[in-house]
């Protein structure tokens, strides 16, 4: 069974690791690696944690539905 709000917690948790990355590169950075620019990297944090919380809210919809459905049931 394929669910998507775990599949879109799945790419949530890619997208932090990503930004993430980006951001502990910061030191190397400063040394003449590549720049790594730290305002889009906040936003990149943001978006995942607002994905990651959307995708919590539907699951715990879901697990509700699923209760109400089986207390209705039997």
């Amino acid at each position: 069974m394929n669910i998507a709000p775990l599949d879109g917690m799945a790419r949530a948790e890619t997208q932090l690791d990503q930004a993430a990355s980006h951001i502990a590169a910061l030191p190397a950075a400063a040394q003449g690696a590549d720049a790594v620019d730290l305002s889009q990297e906040m936003v990149a944090l943001l978006q995942a944690r607002s994905s990651f919380e959307a995708n919590v809210k539907t699951l715990e919809v879901m697990d509700e539905t699923v209760r109400t459905t089986l207390d209705l049931v039997g």
